[in-house]
């Protein structure tokens, strides 16, 4: 039980951080693997502005069809 508590204390931030987000760990590893992608894909650009378009492209899902 002491452990327990101990190991309360020490992510009691992480904790309260859920209860306020609601954001899941799984969230966050699917969201850093969408940013890993536009890195290798944005690999050879010259500024962190072209990598942080490249980030919302693939990670914003944005529909970028042509009107027809």
């Amino acid at each position: 039980m002491i452990d327990a508590a101990r190991m309360a204390k020490r992510h009691w931030s992480g904790i309260l951080r859920w209860f306020q987000t609601k954001i899941a760990n799984g969230i966050m590893e699917a969201i850093n693997s969408l940013v890993q992608a536009a890195k290798a894909k944005a690999r050879g650009y010259r500024s962190t502005r072209n990598l942080k378009a490249i980030i919302c492209l693939i990670a914003g899902k944005l529909e970028l069809a042509f009107p027809t």
